[in-house]
This record gives structure tokens, C-alpha cells and sequence, in this order.
């Protein structure tokens, strides 16, 4: 059986979309003749929020699980200077103070294996000191993952795979700083040493190829829904007392959520007699949107429940009680929940495909470099392909899709959804694909 080293630096039981990838590859991997072996920090979800990002470590020693799917390294976590100014005295004190080390921290870390991160390399490093492993792979981000991951191939002889959930240069929105200059120098400098780079989707792959060598193979391994946990939730019913609009994970500034509340209380005061409910889980910008909705929107306060952030396994059944699911536009790419949405087979309401407030949006904020002649409807096709849901247009769109699913609610308590040849997107599938490239290398 092939072994692979994996280093991950999101993984249960911290929440996020992020910690999917690698959690899928534990679970899978081994039933396609790997032995993955996961090297990750220690998380303590004691906050139940971003903190817990920064928060120390269970414990200073190195904490070693093994089962029959894999063995997991969990690594201490000493949190820096910055990150502890953070934890004693909120994120509104030392501000500039903390910008500065965590600036510092940034660069140093790509030049020594030192900072907070820097213990998962270390605890890799002590395993392959004694066991022997055929591959290493990293996935990003954080990208330093992939620096730990060149240092350790060049001392052990080892070959790497450069993992990439999302772009790392360029990111937009690490190119309005000092990143700008230092990223592409450390990712070039990374990748002169990858054996092979797996990544989402053929319009990342696009963007890395502009900072490797041109021999360099690539993989896509698509992101994936669970399919033992949807197979769970298959049977569970849909809300059938108020028609139930849900979204899961983050919002980003591009993303054209004023513009949807905004269409929805419009549609609600036309329509006061309807019941109707946008439930929002694990969201980040929770209270810029209680406040827009109080201070604005006060008349869909409590059509609006926000939730906080759940683990993936307790999310979908929750999930599966939905009428449908909001999506917004990620244009270039597909993002990770529209796979979880294919899943459930819940209707999907894709906003917006050619809204003027949200190409505003869009132009200002996108954090992805657009790729001249790559299509901008990645995910509105696989919705298309699939019969998935609906492409909504633009706001006046949305109201005649709220009529219409309301329409459809009425008369008979659940909304359709008739959705094909999702399968494929399972994360079994996808961990049977990266299993077939790591036994080839």
C-alpha cells in the first residue's frame, strides 16, 4: 500500500470549508490502496468563532491517532505575539502592533520554519525520521504548507504534490499590500522543487501554471460533497409550514447579499400574507448583516435567522429541511458549497447572472483575476448541466422566481428538485482520483 504524507493545516474538528478536503482524503484514501498520514495543528473550539483560528493548542506534546482509515498528527499550536495580543485584549487594542508582527511572521515563515505554523513541519520531520512514506502532499491554504512540504522532499528524497484549494498569488485580494511582491517570489521559489500540482478546477489551474515550469503535470481534483452523510439525510423531509431559503459559509464583498434582503423585503411587503424564512449558517459577517437588516430591512427581522457555525455532519441534516438553497455568483470558479447543495438535491437559486449592482460588485471586489476567454458561468452551467436550480437573472428575475416558488410551495408543501448525474461530484470519487495519481508516481 502506498503511503502518503498529507500536510493540512485545516482539519477536524475545526469548522471550515477548507478542513473537507483533507477530512475526505482520511476517510477515503485507504480503500484505494493509500496509507494517508495527516499532519495538522491541534484545534480547541472553545470559541465557536474565528478565535478559535488563533487559539492555543490542547496541549504542548504531539498527539498521535490512528485507526483504520489513517493516522493523524496533531501538532502543538503556540500562538504568536500578535495572535496572543488578540486573545487578552480584543481585536479593537494594539491594532498597528499587531499588523506589524503578523506581517513580520508572514515573511519570516517562507524564509526559516519558524512562527506558530511551523510545528506541523516539525512534527512531519520526526515522522519520516522513522517511517518511509512514497509521497508528500501539502494543501493550501495556508501556503506555507507547501514550503514545509519542498523543505522536507529535499531532506528525505522524497516527491511532493502542491495541493491548491485557491489561488495563492493571485488572489486579489493579497495583491493590496507587500504580498503583492513577496507571494509570487516564495510560490516560485516553492514550486521549483513539486514533483506534481493537483488542484479544484482547470481555471486554477490556468493561473498556477503562469508560475511553474512548464513540464510541470497537473491534476484537477474537484471538491465533493459526502456521500455517507448525504446518503443520511436523503429521506429527511423538506420544512413544509413556511417555505425555508437557506445559505451556508462565507460571504464575500462581491457577494450581492444587500441586493437579495433588499429584493426580499420588497417581495414580503408586497406579499405580507406569505411565509417565507432565510436561514444563514456559519456566515462571517454576521453582524453587518443583523445590523443592514435592523437598520434597514427592520420589517424582515424575524424573517431572517442567522445560526452559527456547525460541523458539516450535524450542518446537512439541518440543511436538508431547506425548500432551497441560495447560492451566490462565484463566477470563475465553483467554490465548495455548490457541491453539498448538488447533493441534498435541494433546488439551487444562483444569484445573479448579469445584475448590473452585481457586476459593481464584481468589478470592485473580486478577490480572482479573470482569465480572458474562460467562461464567467462556471457554476451556472454545472447548475444547467444538472438541472440543479435556477440561474437567476437579475433582481427583477429574482421577484418572478419568489413568485414562482411560492407559487409552487402552495400547492405542494415542498419544492421540486430533479437534479442528474451529481455521482460524480461525491468525495469518494474525488479521493479515488487523487489515490490513482499518488499510486502512478
Amino acid at each position: 500500500m502506498k503511503k502518503v504524507l498529507i500536510l493540512a493545516y485545516d482539519f477536524p474538528p475545526y469548522v471550515s470549508v477548507g478542513a473537507l478536503r483533507p477530512f475526505s482524503w482520511y476517510k477515503y484514501l485507504h480503500e484505494f490502496g493509500v496509507d494517508p498520514i495527516i499532519v495538522t495543528r491541534q484545534w480547541d473550539n472553545k470559541h465557536e468563532s474565528a478565535l478559535d483560528y488563533i487559539e492555543a493548542g490542547l496541549t504542548n506534546q504531539t498527539i498521535i491517532e490512528k485507526s483504520e482509515n489513517a493516522t493523524v498528527i496533531r501538532a502543538p499550536y503556540f500562538p504568536s505575539l500578535s495572535n496572543r495580543l488578540m486573545l487578552k485584549y480584543g481585536d479593537k487594542r494594539f491594532i498597528g502592533i499587531r499588523k506589524i508582527f503578523t506581517l513580520l511572521d508572514e515573511i519570516r515563515q517562507f524564509m526559516f520554519p519558524v512562527g506558530p505554523k511551523s510545528t506541523i513541519y516539525k512534527a512531519g520531520k520526526e515522522y519520516l525520521k522513522k517511517n518511509k512514506v512514497d509521497t508528500i502532499l501539502a494543501t493550501g491554504e495556508p501556503f506555507v504548507m507547501h514550503y514545509y512540504a519542498s523543505l522536507l522532499s529535499k531532506e528525505f528524497n522524497i516527491p511532493w504534490i502542491a495541493d491548491y484549494r485557491d489561488p495563492w498569488s493571485q488572489n486579489k485580494g493579497r495583491q493590496k499590500s507587500i504580498f503583492r511582491y513577496t507571494n509570487p517570489f516564495f510560490e516560485k521559489r516553492v514550486l521549483k522543487t513539486v514533483t506534481a500540482i493537483s488542484t479544484v478546477s482547470e481555471f486554477f489551474q490556468l493561473q498556477i501554471a503562469q508560475l511553474t515550469r512548464p513540464q510541470t503535470p497537473f491534476h484537477i481534483v474537484c471538491n465533493g460533497y459526502d456521500p455517507e452523510v448525504i446518503d443520511q439525510v436523503s429521506g429527511l423531509p423538506q420544512a413544509s409550514d413556511k417555505l425555508r431559503i437557506s445559505f451556508v459559509g462565507t460571504v464575500y464583498q462581491w457577494h450581492p447579499w444587500k441586493i437579495f434582503l433588499l429584493v426580499f423585503s420588497e417581495w414580503t411587503k408586497a406579499n405580507p400574507e406569505h411565509k417565507v424564512e432565510i436561514h444563514l449558517y456559519g456566515i462571517n459577517n454576521s453582524n453587518e448583516i443583523e445590523s443592514y437588516v435592523l437598520n434597514d430591512l427592520p420589517e424582515i427581522q424575524k424573517w431572517v435567522i442567522i445560526h452559527p457555525k456547525i460541523v458539516n455532519s450535524a450542518l446537512l441534516p439541518i440543511l436538508s429541511q431547506s425548500n432551497v438553497l441560495l447560492l451566490f455568483n462565484y463566477y470563475s470558479f465553483m467554490g465548495t458549497k455548490i457541491y453539498d447543495y448538488l447533493g441534498l438535491k435541494r433546488k439551487i437559486l444562483l444569484c445573479f447572472e448579469n445584475d448590473p449592482e452585481a457586476e459593481y460588485l464584481k468589478d470592485n471586489f473580486y478577490n480572482v483575476g479573470v482569465i480572458k476567454g474562460y467562461s464567467q458561468r462556471i457554476q451556472a452551467q454545472l447548475i444547467e448541466d444538472t438541472k440543479g436550480g435556477i440561474v437567476v437573472k437579475d433582481k427583477q428575475h429574482l421577484k418572478v422566481v419568489f413568485d414562482s416558488l411560492w407559487q409552487e410551495f402552495c400547492q405542494s408543501g415542498h419544492i421540486a428538485c430533479y437534479s442528474t448525474g451529481t455521482e460524480v461530484y461525491s468525495r469518494k470519487i474525488q479521493a479515488q482520483k487523487l489515490a490513482e495519481i499518488l499510486k502512478a508516481m
